[in-house]
């Protein structure tokens, strides 16, 4: 495993455990059940994806783990904007939980790149 593998490991569960403290937060202070049920689905689904994809049993497994995972962060980024625009959470909230939401989107986008271009190598070989 490499290191940005390592890095998206370490990074998809601190984003995790920010997502469950907002659900947290949305459902308890908020009183708002629907929409944070889908943002603690999405936003805790990319590191469990991410583990699961350390032991994948190919590269084509590993692949479509991390594309899923990367699917998830989209999903992600969508309901947080959904929170912000209906006021359940606040700018700088958004701003916070979005910028590591994107910087897991670009990790994830990265390594599914590179994964797609060494199985095309090893394809033309």
């Amino acid at each position: 495993m490499g290191d940005s593998e390592n890095v998206v490991l370490v990074k998809s569960y601190a984003f995790a455990v920010r997502i469950v403290n907002a659900f947290k937060y949305l459902s308890v202070s908020q009183k708002e059940f629907v929409l944070s049920k889908q943002l603690l689905r999405s936003g805790t689904s990319i590191g469990a994806l991410n583990r699961e994809a350390v032991h994948a049993q190919s590269k084509a497994d590993f692949l479509n783990k991390m594309n899923i995972a990367l699917k998830e962060a989209y999903e992600t980024e969508y309901w947080l904007l959904l929170l912000k625009d209906t006021h359940y959470i606040n700018e700088d909230t958004y701003k916070s939980i979005n910028a590591d939401c994107k910087e897991l989107v670009a990790l994830l986008t990265s390594i599914v790149k590179t994964v797609k271009t060494n199985i095309n190598e090893n394809d033309r070989r």
